[in-house]
């Protein structure tokens, strides 16, 4: 009778633990498919004349109204949600759009956030010009350098050291960045030059990001609102500078197409969309686990990039992909492993 007993919790504890693999796995799926596609369709808003303009900032502010609308959107879906009974979940629970909050934008708290935002245009603006310029298999290898601003911007503004162990990883991302530079059969200049600039932008996001959280109460969301807010305003005196003359002769074309608009709509949507699906990765697996599944993401998405957009492959190449993409593997280990050694103490 005991052993009868004792069998549906082992059962149970068997349905559970494959639940949540499936979940996991899930989970993990969306957020390559999201991350990739993110990419392959900016890069045919960057650089296809069937699809869109050559007007790159006018593609970037109009992502950031889409992502605007969408935290809108959300945030009002959410306030209804925190009105039910039991916050909109018969389990008591939670439900999904609880975690988004009313989307107020009060000109005190935008000019706080104003120094981040203007950030987060030049990382977003070169992070395209970079995609539009470069060929997609090194588009990763271009961008490589974030981690190497990381540590030299913690250095310089907080004070910080780096141990032996962390300053030879970022030896191996250089030497990636070389090897890669130097087997890239179309080599992009001012293509590379614009990825390292959004590697430095990435950089200072992440440290700024850090300090500007407090100011809209530790809510994501709410930077996330502010900044494409900021951002939609900041780029049109730009685009009217830089590109009106283009978009005006577009006008009649590209800008009267609904491929256009559905192209561009789809690709505002998934910029909105990564910021959900990162969070849940993380919330599902680990920031360690986050960061290995992003560094496999990106080794299958430069390989990718050689059979669908018909990248010429060499061997140097391939070589500088998979050095900076361990070199930033073997760097999150070494951090991880660093922070859990420091926080033992």
């Amino acid at each position: 009778m005991s052993e009868k007993e004792e069998r549906p919790p082992s059962n149970m504890a068997t349905v559970s633990s494959s639940s949540r693999t499936t979940y996991i796995a899930s989970v993990v799926a969306v957020y390559w498919f999201v991350s990739i596609s993110m990419v392959y369709l900016n890069k045919a808003l960057m650089s296809s004349k069937e699809v869109s303009i050559d007007a790159p900032l006018f593609v970037t502010w109009f992502q950031c109204v889409v992502t605007t609308a969408i935290c809108v959107a959300c945030g009002k879906v959410g306030e209804r949600s925190r009105r039910l009974p039991n916050q909109g979940s018969d389990s008591g629970k939670p439900n999904f759009y609880t975690q988004f909050p009313k989307a107020e934008y009060r000109m005190g708290t935008a000019r706080r956030v104003l120094p981040l935002s203007i950030v987060f245009v030049g990382m977003i603006t070169f992070n395209n010009l970079c995609l539009k310029w470069v060929e997609v298999s090194f588009y990763n290898v271009a961008r490589s350098l974030t981690i190497v601003f990381n540590v030299f911007f913690t250095a310089v503004v907080l004070g910080g050291s780096s141990s032996f162990r962390t300053l030879l990883c970022l030896v191996v991302v250089i030497c990636g960045f070389l090897i890669g530079s130097g087997g890239e059969v179309n080599f992009s200049p001012k293509g590379t030059a614009a990825g390292i600039a959004s590697s430095l932008f990435v950089s200072l996001n992440s440290i700024l990001t850090k300090k500007i959280l407090p100011v809209v109460d530790d809510n994501h969301w709410k930077l996330t609102f502010y900044n494409n807010v900021n951002a939609s305003l900041l780029f049109l005196p730009l685009i009217l500078i830089i590109e009106r003359e283009t978009i005006l002769s577009a006008v009649g074309n590209q800008l009267s197409s609904p491929l256009f608009w559905g192209a561009m709509s789809i690709a505002g949507f998934f910029g909105f969309s990564i910021g959900i699906v990162t969070v849940l990765q993380i919330k599902a697996t680990s920031p360690l686990s986050h960061n290995i599944s992003g560094t496999a993401k990106a080794a299958v998405q430069s390989l990718m990039a050689f059979y669908i957009w018909k990248n010429d492959p060499t061997f140097l190449g391939i070589c500088g992909i998979f050095t900076t993409l361990g070199g930033s593997l073997l760097y999150t280990f070494v951090k991880m492993r660093e922070n859990k050694i420091a926080g033992a103490k």
